[in-house]
């Protein structure tokens, strides 16, 4: 729902709250409005601190997230927040000794509000918006709304396999997600490698012949994985010196549909300061049911049941 937008969002796209004078206050403050704005401080007592444009607003520590009141959300989570975008609503205009107006605004507003407007009435296999917050070994924390956070697994990222989500994603990146499943504590874990396509989907992008670009996933005795795209992997034969990370030109020999196999041939490795490319989604808004990675030839049935 575009009402709640994971934060970043509205200043991603030039909607950054900004205002020039008191009456767009008054009418932010009497509508409700969800409004979007940096913080540029918190204070020792863990209030924000955020930038209106000719007056500033204070989030006081309490109503900077769901969770801080009871003790359930720790203290790092209103200062991790010092210099991005946060979401909120204008309680109220005071003044202070100065007679200078500033807003008293509320976060914990707005996430109670998505989470019973938004996110309490998402279901297994809506595909939703999301922006990365943290990356960690098993996973990465990502907004899906207003600063609510949801896990996406390791496993779930892609179907090519990588050691770490900072090989696929970078802190405050603009993805899509799908919902995989919701927990009785109402807590959501995510998914992403359904949206990119299955093995035909991807492999339909390479043909025999080819020398294409790859980056190398792993390392065996047998041979190494070459990603060709994030949810399509071959398996090349040994070279020596060849390295996990690394990028590479590597010859097609052949494409398997009914076993899922690409053979390949690496003609040269190296490392070298590549950005990650944008996602190709094959699915980015919605709802799935079922998501079958494995062609109809293959014996074998890779797929996804959201349920």
């Amino acid at each position: 729902m575009e009402k709640y937008l994971p934060e970043g969002y509205q200043t991603t796209i030039g909607q950054q709250c900004c205002f020039k004078n008191m009456q767009q206050v008054n009418d932010a403050l009497a509508t409700g409005k969800i409004l979007e704005a940096r913080a540029i401080v918190c204070d020792s007592e863990h209030n924000l601190i955020v930038d209106l444009g000719f007056m500033k607003g204070i989030i006081p520590r309490e109503e900077c997230a769901i969770g801080i009141s009871e003790g359930v959300t720790r203290d790092i989570a209103i200062i991790s927040r010092v210099n991005k975008p946060v979401c909120f609503k204008i309680t109220s205009i005071k003044s202070d000794v100065k007679f200078k107006p500033y807003a008293i605004l509320s976060r914990k507003l707005v996430q109670l509000e998505c989470q019973d407007e938004y996110i309490g009435k998402l279901t297994p296999g809506d595909v939703i918006k999301g922006k990365i917050t943290h990356l960690e070994p098993f996973g990465c924390f990502v907004d899906i709304g207003c600063g609510i956070i949801s896990l996406l697994p390791i496993d779930a990222i892609s179907v090519s396999r990588i050691s770490h989500p900072k090989d696929r994603f970078t802190i405050g990146q603009n993805i899509n997600v799908v919902v995989k499943s919701i927990a009785e504590d109402g807590k959501i874990c995510l998914s992403h490698k359904e949206l990119l396509g299955s093995w035909e989907e991807n492999a339909s992008r390479f043909s025999n012949g080819e020398t294409v670009a790859g980056i190398i996933r792993s390392v065996e005795s047998y041979g190494v994985f070459v990603e060709l795209a994030p949810n399509l992997a071959g398996l090349a034969e040994l070279k020596d010196g060849v390295q996990v990370g690394q990028h590479a030109s590597v010859y097609i020999k052949s494409l398997i549909p009914e076993r899922m196999k690409i053979k390949l041939i690496i003609v040269d490795a190296f490392d070298a300061p590549y950005q990650n490319e944008e996602f190709e989604y094959y699915i980015t808004s919605g709802h799935i049911e079922r998501f079958q990675y494995s062609p109809d030839s293959s014996p074998k049935v890779i797929e996804t049941i959201f349920e």
